[in-house]
């Protein structure tokens, strides 16, 4: 990064949506040349802590106690107004309405507290070429309020589906199909057609594709689809129950959950000879169709993110 904008309080999620559908509805009306870069700039808000109502009900939403210890999946929740508004800058070149999350990475380094002074740092980076549109990574990261120790550090990988920038090289070749056969389930979820609006009230994403039928039709879906943190969140309140003060965890989703709803999922364990948590693999998918819906892993320690 070149340069940061650093801002004095905390972005307001529906302000920045708002702010995307008139960018969105604007360049329906104003045909701009395609912008090719990325912004070569941060956005980094100091002296924030999280809302210990908002972390109960987060919380609560995913099953588990609230504890001091601010939950993995909220602290996605947290930082994501910043890393949001990495995408509503008028020289980022993809449209955040009906963008689609592809991958997280995420590396705790430090337990962080709901008490906690924090800063927020985020930038975008990998603008690349997709068979699909063009994806790109948003880092954001957590770092203790003057900014001297790295806490947590996420990459999350979106996807504009049908934007296609010229300059950007695709892939030639598809990534070979592999048939998934499911396993035998350890849980199953049933979603309700109102999860996504209950996902929004605890984390502010109101993102469109997840609040109704009308709003995700708008947007070219056909039904709206969970969240793809709330799954995580879900999947890291319980994976494992008590975990260390420092791991990894990684999500990949392969399609979206249409809601309603029924999910099976597969929880792998790995221990050591004494019983001792290592890691964890998980999967999921529709419990009626058997099509994937998301895998990844917890592991104890440290996994360096790139």
């Amino acid at each position: 990064m070149t340069a940061e904008t650093l801002l004095t309080e905390m972005p307001s999620l529906s302000k920045l949506y708002v702010n995307a559908a008139a960018t969105a509805a604007k360049s329906r009306l104003v045909r701009a040349e395609p912008v090719l870069a990325l912004p070569a700039r941060a956005i980094e808000v100091r002296g924030v802590s999280a809302d210990l109502a908002k972390v109960t009900e987060f919380a609560h939403l995913m099953g588990e106690p609230a504890r001091d210890v601010l939950p993995s999946g909220y602290l996605h929740a947290f930082v994501f107004p910043v890393a949001m508004s990495v995408m509503v800058q008028e020289d980022f070149p993809l449209p955040l309405l009906g963008m689609i999350h592809l991958r997280n990475d995420v590396e705790h380094l430090a337990p962080v507290l709901f008490s906690d002074e924090l800063s927020v740092r985020a930038w975008a980076r990998d603008l690349t070429g997709h068979r699909s549109g063009t994806q790109v990574q948003i880092v954001a990261e957590i770092h203790n309020a003057d900014g001297t120790e790295l806490l947590w550090r996420g990459v999350s990988t979106y996807l504009a589906k049908g934007v296609f920038l010229p300059g950007l090289d695709k892939p030639t070749t598809a990534a070979a199909r592999v048939d998934f056969i499911p396993p035998a389930p350890t849980a199953q979820w049933r979603l309700g057609v109102d999860t996504g609006r209950a996902y929004a009230a605890v984390s502010g994403d109101f993102n469109p594709i997840h609040l109704s039928v009308l709003s995700a039709k708008a947007l070219g879906l056909r039904r709206s689809i969970a969240h793809g943190m709330y799954a995580a969140a879900r999947v890291l309140a319980t994976v494992p129950q008590s975990k260390p003060d420092t791991f990894y965890w990684d999500i990949a989703f392969d399609s979206p959950m249409f809601l309603p709803a029924t999910v099976s999922l597969e929880v792998v364990d790995h221990r050591t000879d004494d019983g001792a948590w290592l890691s964890s693999v998980f999967t999921a998918w529709d419990a009626r169709t058997a099509r994937k819906y998301f895998n990844g892993s917890v592991s104890a320690g440290r996994s360096v993110i790139d």
